[in-house]
């Protein structure tokens, strides 16, 4: 039997991939079959998460950009372009959680939020996208979050530009699918919940009441292990999914259905 999730012959662009899920899902897909290119801010970690995938026999270029600046995004897609000739699957990683409310938010927060989480996909979009168009394929993954369906209602927890940004994202996903799926080009998005990277490492793992609400409360009785996300990824990044667009799936233990 074919494995229908295989990647062999792909190559694949991951955001915030220097470490935690983004890194992860690099290893995944490498060892899947694809060669990838890495998108992140810090340029040593993306060297060192590219020498593990190039361990395990595939290609991998790091390509150190900020996905909020636009000619940044531009130059960096036409790297991988020119070292591998095309993009066969974006995964829009890259993200943040900024803590507070809207009666405590600044607008430099907001900002802040918005770019990295709805710009950076946007910009990473807009210039992947005419290339998978022309192949007449694609795969886009954008991590969303949980939190784009379900809301914590403690104040010490509150996130709502993480909430909304989230939310875009979901929304962004819907309309791209519908737009690109005629040129064999799938969107879809993932929620995950509380899984450990370092977003979430040095706050809501160090809190203690969080964690024993958060774990009372999940069917799972536990946050999300590492590896655990990289099933969907691979779902929605591979041929398994030819026939699947526009869709949202929650990674969380359940915790959302409840």
């Amino acid at each position: 039997m074919n494995n229908i999730f295989n990647l062999e012959g792909k190559v694949a662009v991951i955001t915030g991939a220097s470490s935690g899920l983004g890194a992860d899902a690099a290893r995944a897909y490498a060892a899947n079959g694809a060669d990838v290119a890495l998108f992140a801010r810090r340029a040593d970690r993306l060297e060192a998460v590219a020498k593990e995938i190039e361990k395990m026999g595939r290609k991998a270029l790091a390509v150190p950009c900020d996905v909020m600046d636009e000619k940044a995004v531009a130059a960096g897609v036409q790297k991988v372009i020119d070292t591998y000739g095309k993009i066969d699957i974006l995964l829009n990683n890259a993200g943040i959680a900024i803590p507070g409310g809207v009666e405590d938010l600044t607008e430099e927060a907001w900002d802040k939020g918005m770019n990295i989480n709805v710009k950076g996909p946007f910009f990473m979009s807009k210039y992947i996208v005419p290339h998978m168009r022309k192949a007449k394929y694609g795969k886009i993954v954008n991590i969303a979050s949980v939190n784009a369906i379900v809301a914590d209602k403690f104040p010490d927890l509150w996130r709502h530009n993480y909430n909304a940004s989230k939310a875009a994202v979901r929304g962004l996903t819907m309309g791209m699918a519908a737009s690109y799926m005629q040129d064999n080009i799938t969107v879809n998005s993932v929620g995950p919940g509380l899984f450990e990277s370092e977003m979430t490492g040095g706050t809501l793992f160090k809190n203690e009441n969080f964690m024993k609400m958060y774990n009372t409360s999940n069917p799972a009785s536990r946050p999300g292990k590492r590896g655990e996300l990289n099933g969907v990824l691979l779902f929605f990044s591979s041929d398994a999914s030819s026939y699947v667009t526009g869709q949202f799936i929650a990674v969380d233990g359940g915790g959302s259905i409840v």
